[in-house]
């Protein structure tokens, strides 16, 4: 157990013909040895775990060769080679700038430069995570790195080569490593297998692959632990439960359901991945990426764009086959908006379910006159009411009204209902009209244009439980939709004061947005009933009074609805100037508190507190 070392280590290559996914570069590194052309310093950069330092170290084990092969490969008998394949090579010097970032550690490294090598022909610096290193480290290292001794060569590695200085690249040769390939990866774990003696599932193989993300140490540590969990023997459904990952044929069940319009079916599967632990946006992530792959498998052109097995592979071109062009860039974009709101979202699982029910409607025809015994389209139809302009909606009045008057049509109403000229044109109105004398109450349930999933469950339960129950369109119909027989008692209920300064502010809360600095002074305005039931609200501006003026009807209109009594007059007047109230600032109304109560200035005194 103690001489146990990880593959990632057991199996680092030790030559350039071992390195996995990197020819082009070991081809140009062996030549140069070859050649003995060699740089004063080399800059290696790329994704985490491809290479980068293992690189490194066999290029400099190679120019200090004693012996090189033809080829350009260290020999690994001579002197040189011995001591740095045993750790104790005095020539090749390796420096990690992540923990040695300052300008004392440069200083000391630019000192170990002046030594010439004892044995052998080059004195090696390889710095890793060069990138790491500080403004006045790099500024200190620049002359140096410019004009190094003869027998010096420098190699850096970083990850990250955007934060290196412009200065320090020009100075470097710059070789970019590419990411690992899924079929790279999975030949290589293959031999480290076989090596093992450890059997595998090639699908298996491929899902630690992904999971790697083109990272060739990552992929030999995940290989690790999949063996540990699965005891030598690799299947695939050791390896999704080992990683948390969620089966890919979730994803396949969920698009095949999709485009047969399941929605019942796809909510139900959503909820056996949710109650295994995975989140919203995970799975709204990994059929994006999997309808991605579809999208690829659908031309041959962009099939090698597929990074997976070849077993998956052959599955993708199966299920691109069913699957119209159409279908798949709406549903990319559909789930875009929802990865992109998924943070924002208050209730993210009716998000994702939304954006799931979608997707499923995209290839529902709009047309369901035989689609007899077929479930109700509930969202296409409701994304079709919600997306209407405003101006074209009947603004609704909350809670229910009962009134001797015409009743006007409502949004949900059957489209052959009969209307006359004057209720059209009461629906078409809108609160910036004030001739229409519509309630405001009513303004603040308009639909509005929806972008992406995000819907306002409350502006459209009536409608959504109109479409889940078409059967009881009829009976269920809103009291605006068709006229009903009322009795002056509950036209003209009687009431309070009390009443109706609640009901004024409550107005007051329901106006529009457009009309936000008017409610914010109507609130701060107390009606009173003058001669039963007319009421009187006192302005102290003329210019606020004009303001409200041009909205006096719907005020009146929705005080009639909400106090229900249609006798109630409104009756708007100027305060006059003996009983207007003057407008205190802040400094004044302390200095009225402190006249009153000397505790106050006491108390600002003893807490040393000034007055702004």
């Amino acid at each position: 157990m103690s001489n146990y070392i990880v593959s990632a280590r057991k199996y680092r290559p030790m030559t350039f013909s071992s390195v996995v996914g990197q020819e082009a570069l070991t081809t140009t590194l062996k030549n140069a040895v070859k050649s003995g052309k060699l740089a004063h310093a080399y800059l290696f950069c790329g994704p985490r775990g491809v290479g980068k330092t293992t690189c490194a170290r066999i290029f400099a084990k190679a120019i200090n060769c004693e012996n090189p092969a033809e080829d350009g490969e260290a020999c690994n008998q001579c002197e040189s080679c011995k001591a740095f394949n045993e750790g104790r090579s005095m020539n090749i010097f390796e420096l990690d700038a992540a923990s040695n970032n300052s300008v004392d550690s440069i200083k000391t490294l630019m000192e170990q430069t002046l030594i010439p090598p004892q044995n052998g022909k080059y004195k090696v610096f390889i710095i890793d995570e060069v990138h790491m290193l500080s403004q006045a480290a790099f500024n200190a290292f620049l002359k140096t790195l410019e004009e190094p001794p003869a027998h010096v060569v420098f190699i850096l590695a970083t990850t990250e080569k955007h934060k290196i200085l412009p200065t320090i690249l020009s100075r470097c040769q710059i070789y970019d490593f590419e990411r690992m390939t899924v079929p790279r990866i999975v030949n290589h774990l293959k031999m480290v297998a076989e090596k093992e003696g450890i059997t595998y599932e090639e699908q298996a193989l491929g899902v630690i692959a992904e999971k790697a993300d083109g990272g060739m140490r990552d992929a030999l540590s995940i290989f690790d632990q999949v063996a540990s969990f699965c005891q030598g023997n690799i299947t695939y459904k050791g390896v999704i439960e080992d990683l948390n990952i969620l089966d890919s044929d979730y994803y396949f069940r969920m698009v095949d359901l999709s485009l047969e319009n399941k929605v019942s079916d796809i909510m139900v599967l959503l909820n056996q991945i949710i109650s295994k632990g995975f989140d919203g946006s995970g799975v709204v992530q990994g059929l994006a990426n999997h309808i991605r792959n579809v999208m690829m498998a659908k031309d041959a052109q962009t099939l090698p764009l597929l990074e997976t097995s070849d077993e998956q592979r052959k599955r993708f071109q199966e299920q691109a086959a069913k699957c119209p062009t159409p279908f798949l860039y709406r549903a990319l974009r559909i789930l875009n908006e929802c990865d992109i709101n998924y943070r924002q979202s208050s209730n993210k699982r009716l998000l994702v379910e939304l954006t799931l029910i979608r997707v499923a409607q995209i290839t529902q025809p709009d047309d369901d006159s035989d689609g007899a015994g077929r479930s109700p389209k509930m969202l296409k139809n409701l994304f079709k009411h919600i997306t209407k302009s405003p101006a074209n909606t009947v603004p609704q009045v909350t809670g229910s009204v009962k009134t001797n008057r015409k009743p006007t049509a409502h949004v949900g109403a059957a489209s052959d209902a009969p209307t006359t000229t004057k209720q059209s044109a009461a629906a078409d109105a809108t609160i910036a009209t004030a001739n229409a004398g519509q309630p405001i109450a009513a303004s603040t349930q308009q639909p509005t244009m929806v972008k992406g999933p995000h819907l306002k469950l409350s502006s459209i339960g009536m409608t959504f439980q109109s479409m889940l129950h078409p059967e009881k369109k009829k009976e269920e119909a809103s009291p605006l939709d068709t006229p009903e027989k009322t009795n002056e008692e509950e036209t003209a209920k009687r009431f309070t004061d009390e009443e109706l300064a609640l009901q004024w502010v409550q107005m007051c809360n329901r106006m529009p947005q457009k009309f936000v600095g008017l409610a914010s002074r109507l609130k701060n305005i107390t009606p009173h009933i003058t001669d039963y039931p007319n009421i009187e609200a006192v302005i102290d501006n003329e210019i606020f009074l004009s303001q409200l003026n041009e909205i006096k009807r719907k005020i009146c209109r929705t005080m009639q609805v909400t106090l229900h009594n249609d006798n109630i007059q409104l009756t708007l007047r100027l305060a006059d100037t003996a009983t207007a109230k003057k407008v205190f600032t802040k400094r004044e109304v302390f200095d009225n508190l402190r006249k009153e109560n000397p505790a106050f200035e006491k108390l600002r005194v003893s807490l040393g507190l000034e007055l702004s």
